[in-house]
């Protein structure tokens, strides 16, 4: 063998090499985030007598959405939104001195598990002004595996909230609902017509030609990865993640402190 073809073989080597260590750091990244999810659910199955199985993510993006403009177009607010670019979801509680956040991933499988078992508590909670409830949305998934639903059911999730924060808490529960909440080897919400079919079951969004509007045109598309960036920000590893005033709360001990939280 010629000392340049040596050369070559070597570099190849390498190149294969380094391939390889990327797909497994890859792989060891995701089994951490979703271990940390699946702590969660681990509680939830103990309180709601639920069996969970988190089963290989992967597929297509189902969507040819030009993100990469999105993130350069000229930020659009949903109506209701608040805090430092719009980019806080509060679903009560405005004048509650305690607060909740909830960090959450639309695609996560954990997090539709959590939100089945303890959503409507948690917003009871605070529509009780118990506390003041703010929902993050981030795309780890996206990211990890490919597709847009993450994001794209964020920006519809925009656009329901500039319709009323009703409309988002109850479009929000339905995205998470057994009945519509995608298996996580899809990404049904990377597409429109699937987010328009849920939205049907809300009474201010059915019909609501805005709100379809808002939706296919990518209104929100914007303000969504400025939630993302915001949801990354603040270093969340795995979802979905609870803290209760700025601390992060153990999966077992929840239910307990929302108890004292009167909710």
């Amino acid at each position: 063998m010629s000392k340049r073809n040596s050369q070559e073989a070597k570099r190849a080597a390498r190149e294969r090499l380094r391939i390889e260590r990327e797909k497994q750091a890859k792989k060891e990244k995701v089994r951490r985030q979703l271990f940390v999810g699946g702590a969660v659910v681990g509680l939830l199955a103990v309180v709601g007598g639920v069996a969970f199985a988190v089963t290989t993510l992967g597929g297509d993006d189902g969507s040819d959405k030009d993100w990469g403009a999105a993130k350069n177009a000229k930020l659009v607010q949903p109506a209701n939104a608040e805090g430092d670019k719009g980019t806080s979801v509060v679903l009560g509680g405005k004048d509650a001195e305690k607060t909740v956040d909830v960090y959450e991933d639309l695609r996560c499988p954990a997090c539709a598990q959590f939100e089945q078992q303890l959503g409507e508590r948690i917003k009871k909670g605070a529509e009780d002004d118990k506390y003041q409830l703010r929902v993050h949305l981030g795309a780890i998934i996206d990211g990890n595996f490919g597709g847009n639903g993450s994001k794209n059911a964020a920006s519809a999730l925009g656009a329901a909230l500039d319709v009323s924060t009703e409309a988002f808490k109850e479009y929000h529960g339905l995205l998470y609902s057994a009945d519509h909440h995608p298996a996580e080897s899809e990404d049904k919400f990377a597409d429109n017509e699937y987010l328009l079919d849920v939205a049907k079951n809300v009474d201010e969004l059915k019909g609501n030609k805005q709100f379809q509007k808002n939706v296919n045109k990518g209104t929100f598309d914007k303000w969504a990865l400025e939630m993302i960036d915001s949801f990354n920000d603040a270093g969340i590893e795995g979802t979905p993640t609870i803290k209760i005033d700025g601390k992060t709360i153990e999966s077992n001990a929840l239910p307990a402190e929302l108890d004292k939280l009167g909710a």
